[in-house]
Order: structure tokens, then C-alpha cells, then sequence
């Protein structure tokens, strides 16, 4: 009998939020120390879950400023003492109206300030694994995505979900600029990487370049 070796990274998802946004918990097999990706809201639900995986959260990350994916991170961070970091500033203007929109939805929500924005390019790093940060926009146009090479998974936030893609008419969001971002920036990452989105499924670059409506290659051609 063979003994599959640990994966450097787990990843549990948590829906949270009347919208069932994916919000992730990430973590190094080898540390045990972990970040939650996009924590929307249901704090109580988050914290279980890292305290029944027995996960040392070091930092909470963020990949847009939309209310189900941070309004209540800000709300975490004071909490727990951790660091926020992401979305890239040009969704700033989001988190400022966070309370706002809360409102609007029902929802309790606070705006905050990253410890750190993140950029095109830039790293981040939870216990000993490494994940790049790719700047994504379109949907909103401070959105990250977060890629862990080694493991070929990406976090994509709503830039691109299994058979679709994010919403474009919120404010500053732009269509052009999303397709650009889908095609320039993550399909070149290879087919063999399988995608977290926001919302739903997972899925595969490869899948969707044969299938997705809207970025697949045909529909594209």
C-alpha cells in the first residue's frame, strides 16, 4: 500500500451570506497556519470551521470589495488581530460604501483598510506556501485572483465562474476588461488549473475554454 503524500495546501470552502458566496479557508499542511479568503459574513460559521480543522489563522485576504465577499472582514480582522490583505486599491470606492450597502441588502457590513493593497504581480504568503496575485479586472476593478502554482488551483473571486462569468454593470466595472483578463492572464496559467470561483462549482480552465458562453475559445473565435 503506497502513502500519498500531504499536499502543501488544503483548501475547505464556506458558504456564507443569503448570496452563498464561496468564502475559503486555505492552509500549509506543514505549518497548520492558514488565511480565509473573502470573509463576507456568518463570522461564527468561518471560526468553526478553522477551529475544526485545528488551522492558526495568520492573515485574512481579500480578492474584491463587494459586500458578500468582505463585508464583515474588517469585522474579523479587529477580532482576531489579524492582517488584511488585498483587493488592489482601485476598489477602495467599494470598501468605503460597505456599511452602505449593507443596508441596502439587509446585511451588517463595515468598510475597512488593508494592511497591505496588493498589485499585479505582487505575493502573499500563508505558513510556508506562496501564492501569487494576479490583477483581474472587469468585474470590479480592483479584483485579485490568488494562485497557488504548485497545486494548480486559483481563488478567481466573481472574475469567472463554471459556465459563466462576473457581472460587468456595476459601477466601474467593464466587460472588455474582464474577457481581457480571463484570456491575457489566467487561461496562459494552463488548462490543468482547477478554479475556485465566488459563487458555485469548481471547475478547470481547460473545461471552460470548451464550454463556458462567454470566454470558451469558440465563442471567442
Amino acid at each position: 500500500m503506497t502513502n500519498t503524500p500531504e499536499p502543501p495546501m488544503r483548501v475547505g470552502i464556506i458558504p456564507v451570506t443569503p448570496l452563498q458566496q464561496n468564502c475559503s479557508l486555505i492552509w500549509c499542511t506543514k505549518t497548520m497556519r492558514g488565511a480565509v479568503i473573502d470573509a463576507g459574513g456568518e463570522l461564527d460559521k468561518i471560526k468553526s470551521a478553522v477551529e475544526k480543522v485545528g488551522v492558526t489563522l495568520e492573515k485574512l485576504l481579500v480578492t474584491h470589495g463587494h459586500l458578500d465577499h468582505c463585508g464583515q472582514a474588517g469585522i474579523l480582522a479587529k477580532e482576531l488581530g489579524l492582517a488584511i490583505e488585498g483587493p488592489h486599491e482601485d476598489d477602495r470606492f467599494w470598501i468605503d460604501k460597505l456599511a452602505e450597502d449593507g443596508g441596502k441588502y439587509g446585511m451588517h457590513a463595515e468598510s475597512f483598510e488593508p494592511d497591505r493593497w496588493l498589485k499585479d504581480g505582487d505575493k502573499v504568503t500563508v505558513g510556508e506556501l506562496e501564492l501569487d496575485v494576479i490583477h483581474c479586472p472587469g468585474h470590479t476593478p480592483g479584483h485579485v485572483v490568488f494562485y497557488h502554482a504548485p497545486s494548480h488551483f486559483a481563488v478567481v473571486g466573481d472574475v469567472i465562474f463554471s459556465g459563466s462569468i462576473g457581472r460587468t454593470d456595476f459601477p466601474r466595472g467593464n466587460h472588455q476588461d474582464l474577457i481581457d483578463a480571463i484570456t491575457q492572464k489566467l487561461w496562459p496559467l494552463g488548462n490543468d488549473v482547477t478554479f475556485l470561483p465566488g459563487h458555485g462549482p469548481t471547475s478547470t480552465f481547460g473545461r471552460e475554454r470548451q464550454v463556458n458562453a462567454f470566454v470558451s475559445d469558440y465563442a471567442l473565435s
